[in-house]
This record gives structure tokens, C-alpha cells and sequence, in this order.
């Protein structure tokens, strides 16, 4: 089984990282094959990033479809560019916030997200409300961190999204944590052990419903919604 990690930035330190990850939890025989566009934004934190990064994972795709990859993990939060990569993908395209929150709903009653930086809040509400999800979503939170700083996942990180985490859950009424950029996987243990409920990084969860999905032959439908488009512009 191929799967390609999509990541829709640039910053390489951060598609290793991801890739690494991923390859751990992997199930034996499964390749994971974890991508970036070569030509894109170091970062993905507002509506023009989404859209100069769609293009490059639309592009990946074609060139993963043409390798005979089996499925897709789109690993940024917001799920950039999810649904035009599903027009090209034959296999089934798992978004990592997607994923998370599905998660986060089995595993909890309540959840609140913690993402950064503030103004990626809509991004994470806009697939919050998608999935029908805002009784089960108390906030989305965000600290006051840019992405490209979490390429150090130092001391005073894991403290600032630990206390917003503690926020969460005393104010909001949360019950897990849902963290809201790729980026951030490595804080999923001390985060867990400090806060005493689940704390969930969508892009593993993310891989291994696309090895299941996979595994039970399930292809993205090309009916109607997601059918493949009848010109693919160039990326």
C-alpha cells in the first residue's frame, strides 16, 4: 500500500518531520511516501496561502495518481485544497482536521481546539461547521504563535498550548484536545500527561483511516460531487 502525506507547505524540516511520524505507526507494508510542492508558501495561515498551496498538492496528485498511490493524507489543518485534490484522486484523500475532529467525537463528548496563529480560527471553524460539528466543538482556540516557529518545538510552545489547553477545559466545558496544526504531533505526549484527557494530532489518526479505508477497498466516488474535472489547468 502506497500512501502520499501531502504537506501544503514548503518548509521541509516540517514534511520530514511529518513523514517520520507517520512511518512509525504505519501498519508493515504500507509506504509512505510524504510530499511537499516544490513551489509554494513556507507556511499556510490565511486564504491566500490555501490558495497558492492548493495548487501545488493538485499537481502532487497528478503526479502520486500516476505512480499508483492508494490513498492521500492532505496534513494541514484547515484541510487545504482537500476537495480539488478528491477531484483528482482515485483513492480516498483523508484530511488530517477532518480526521481529528471525527476522532475527537469518538473519544469525547466535548472537544475544543487549540490551533495558531489566531487568524487560522476560521479555517478550523469553517471544518468544524462542514462536518456538522458545532454542538460537539466548545471553541476553537489559538495562541499567538506563527507555524514557521514550531519548526523548534521548544519548552515555551509546549507551555503556552498546555495553559490554552487548561483554558479549554475549565472554561469551555472540554472534555479533549484537538491540536490544530500539523506541526505540532511531537506534543501529543507530554500534552497528554500534563492534562489528563486526549489530546489528538489529526495526521496520524488521518493515516491510519486512509490504510483502513484502503484496506476495506474503499476508492473516492466520482459520481457527481467529485467527479474528475473536464480540464485540469496547469499547475
Amino acid at each position: 500500500m502506497r500512501i502520499a502525506l501531502l504537506n501544503p507547505n514548503t518548509t521541509e524540516v516540517f514534511t520530514v518531520r511529518l513523514g517520520e511520524a507517520c512511518r512509525a505507526i504505519a501498519a508493515p507494508g504500507t509506504v509512505v511516501i510524504a510530499r511537499a510542492p516544490a513551489v509554494g508558501t513556507p507556511s499556510v495561515e490565511c486564504h491566500t496561502d490555501e490558495a497558492i498551496a492548493t495548487i501545488g498538492l493538485m499537481q502532487l496528485a497528478r503526479e502520486e495518481e500516476a505512480l499508483g498511490t492508494d490513498a492521500y493524507v492532505i496534513a494541514c489543518f484547515g484541510d487545504t485544497g482537500i476537495d480539488a485534490v478528491r477531484e483528482i484522486a482515485g483513492g480516498p484523500v483523508v484530511g488530517m482536521t477532518e480526521a481529528a475532529l471525527q476522532a475527537a467525537s469518538t473519544v469525547a463528548a466535548f472537544f475544543s481546539v487549540v490551533t495558531l496563529p489566531p487568524r487560522t480560527i476560521v479555517q478550523a471553524e469553517r471544518v468544524v461547521r462542514h462536518l456538522g460539528l458545532s454542538h460537539r466543538c466548545r471553541k476553537v482556540r489559538a495562541i499567538d504563535v506563527l507555524v514557521d516557529d514550531c519548526v523548534d518545538l521548544d519548552e515555551t510552545l509546549l507551555a503556552a498550548m498546555i495553559a490554552e489547553s487548561r483554558a479549554a477545559l475549565a472554561q469551555d466545558g472540554a472534555e479533549a484536545i484537538v491540536l490544530g496544526c500539523a506541526g505540532l504531533s511531537a506534543l501529543v505526549g507530554p500534552m497528554t500527561q500534563a492534562l489528563g484527557v486526549p489530546v489528538i494530532d489529526g495526521v496520524g489518526v488521518a493515516m491510519k483511516i486512509a490504510e483502513g479505508l484502503v484496506a476495506n477497498g474503499l476508492r473516492t466516488s466520482k459520481h457527481c460531487s467529485w467527479a474528475t474535472p473536464p480540464r485540469h489547468p496547469a499547475a
